[in-house]
């Protein structure tokens, strides 16, 4: 999935605004006002605050950025600044923690020792492939509703795992199953680099879902349907030998 295919993340502006701003954030000291404003933010990139504005407006509406009113002593209507969400003590350790984890899964996308590049997708279901539980391996498809949906569910399992908080639905006689995946742990990279995480999703799922016998299978992942929402479609092509009910959730 292309920053191109986000409607909020389609400009190379606004993406290049949502950079900055998270790196503010991200090296600010604790209690360091990390907003900016709209004509500090024109100044930097070279804009007309007009055009700013309209940018950041569009990324405030989308939920990638806060506002607030400076506060100062000063007579005059206060500035509103723009600025990347931070996040709490808890919330930091535990993303940081599942950073060093996504780190280590995209090193193997640049080896040290020249060998073979791959994409995120590919490194995503190497480590998936690794990661397996070697008890839950299986050489052949699902043809049932309830079997297909037990292999998402393990799948799934991995996800919350990871930091997730997904929930199901199922629909085409349950050979779809909608994934609503909340609080991506790696929201913050996923807002500047939505092809990199979602490459790295994309590949987790199929290479799970490949050691559990489900090869042919559709996989679609749409990102920020919500501020902090994104979507996964997983269909299988496999027919099943009896029917199943719609409309099942987890």
């Amino acid at each position: 999935m292309s920053p191109e295919q986000i409607p909020v993340l389609s400009s190379d502006v606004r993406r290049r605004i949502l950079e900055h701003l998270n790196v503010v954030a991200d090296h600010a000291a604790p209690g360091t006002p990390v907003g900016r404003s709209a004509a500090e933010l024109a100044a930097h990139f070279g804009l007309h605050v007009t055009t700013v504005r309209f940018h950041l407006d569009q990324l405030v509406t989308g939920g990638y950025l806060v506002t607030a009113f400076e506060r100062t002593p000063r007579v005059g209507r206060p500035r509103k600044l723009y600025a990347a969400p931070r996040l709490d003590a808890g919330t930091e350790a535990e993303t940081q923690k599942h950073y060093q984890v996504l780190a280590g899964l995209l090193a193997q996308s640049w080896p040290a020792d020249a060998g073979e590049q791959v994409t995120p997708e590919e490194a995503g279901r190497r480590w998936a492939a690794d990661h397996a539980d070697p008890t839950r391996a299986c050489a052949d498809a699902a043809t049932t509703a309830g079997r297909w949906l037990a292999k998402v569910g393990d799948m799934v399992d991995q996800l919350e795992h990871w930091g997730y908080t997904p929930e199901l639905s199922t629909s085409v006689g349950g050979r779809t199953v909608t994934i609503a995946l909340h609080n991506c742990p790696f929201l913050a990279l996923a807002r500047v680099r939505p092809d990199v995480v979602c490459g790295v999703h994309h590949g987790l799922i199929t290479g799970a879902l490949d050691h559990v016998g489900e090869h042919a299978v559709q996989i679609e992942v749409r990102p920020f349907v919500g501020p902090t929402r994104c979507l996964v479609k997983v269909t299988t092509e496999t027919p099943f030998t009896t029917p199943a009910l719609e409309g099942e959730t987890r």
